[in-house]
């Protein structure tokens, strides 16, 4: 039995986990966050976003362990989030847990953001060998496992696509409770007229930054003429891009050989990205696989899961190294718990 805390802190969300890891069954025994929420029309900046992290991680490191009922004697290894990510969260989280590994005593890991959310969604999902959406804040790639390795076989070419929504979100002036994503997707559902976007398929590859320029002048001309509504804008956004994500996904399908999608990342949680993936899924004899907003949105237990099963296999990263990184890419990490 080996038992592990997660801290993730790349962006807005600062999230503790607590996962036990005993022969092939894995418990779930605490996951908390909470999140950095600026006024409606307002991004989050580094700066801030670090300071509500320092803030906060202690009560929720806290209230991680009073909620798995353990103690720090218990815990074998601390797991953080080394990136991608922001350089200012990340650095304040990665403080946390170097000084939490000196004071309990207990060995580090160091973790990459983009395969907890992969081995997080394949532990809560149980997807054998599925063709990965990862679609965030600030990634969009779409991924396949070869080799101990998790293979990029497209992603966006500038912005990723949660980028995308949250920033339209600011030029309609919505709210980021409980987020810009959530609140674009409940326009969306109201909206009943599809406004032809630019649509941007490059190969394997997507483009997002075109679009966004495209609706905003929209927004900016014809909202207040009353030619066009914000809930049809939302609607237009949402198809289009979702559109660009299941063509590069079924393409990578069909080249792996694939029958399952894996939706991971903060956008994974959107209703109607699940059903147009489902549509073509099927259309393919196969099958979607989701996580709801507990383990969707960015977390500990990702970390934790991650970072334990590295652990496992005798990886671990020393104080000296203990270092972050805004810039590191999902291929880089060797994959060695998997034989497959």
């Amino acid at each position: 039995m080996v038992i592990a805390i997660g801290f993730e802190g790349s962006a807005n969300k600062l999230g503790v986990g607590i996962i036990r890891h005993e022969n092939d069954k894995v418990d779930i025994l605490a996951n908390v966050r909470d999140t950095f929420i600026t006024p409606p029309g307002e991004g989050f900046s580094p700066r801030d976003t670090a300071l509500h992290h320092r803030e906060c991680v202690l009560r929720v490191t806290r209230e991680a362990l009073k909620d798995a009922n353990l103690t720090p004697k218990d815990i074998d290894v601390i797991c953080y989030t080394k990136g991608p990510g922001m350089g200012a969260p990340l650095v304040s989280v990665a403080i946390v847990a170097r000084t939490l590994s000196l004071l309990w005593d207990k060995p580090l890991v160091g973790v990459n953001h983009c395969v907890g959310h992969i081995e997080m969604g394949r532990e809560v999902t149980k997807a054998d060998n599925p063709v990965v959406l990862y679609v965030s804040g600030g990634n969009t790639q779409v991924i396949a496992y070869s080799q101990q390795c998790y293979r990029i076989f497209g992603e966006t070419l500038d912005i990723a696509i949660g980028n995308c929504l949250d920033r339209f979100a600011r030029i309609l002036n919505l709210s980021n409770a409980p987020s810009p994503g959530y609140n674009i997707e409940q326009y969306a559902k109201r909206g009943k007229n599809f406004i032809q976007l630019p649509y941007s398929v490059k190969g394997m590859d997507v483009s997002f930054s075109g679009i966004l320029s495209h609706i905003e002048k929209l927004a900016k001309d014809d909202l207040p003429k009353g030619k066009v509504t914000a809930e049809d804008l939302c609607y237009s956004l949402q198809e289009t891009l979702f559109a660009m994500l299941v063509e590069i996904t079924e393409r990578a399908m069909a080249h792996v050989e694939s029958d399952q999608v894996l939706l991971v990342g903060g956008v994974g949680c959107n209703i109607r990205l699940q059903e147009m993936m489902e549509q073509m899924a099927a259309q393919r004899n196969g099958t979607v696989c989701a996580t709801d907003e507990r383990f969707c949105i960015d977390n500990g237990i990702m970390i934790a899961h991650a970072g334990l099963l590295a652990y496992k296999t005798g990886f671990t990263t020393p104080l000296e190294e203990s270092t972050i990184t805004q810039r590191f890419r999902t291929d880089e990490v060797h994959i060695a718990w998997r034989e497959d």
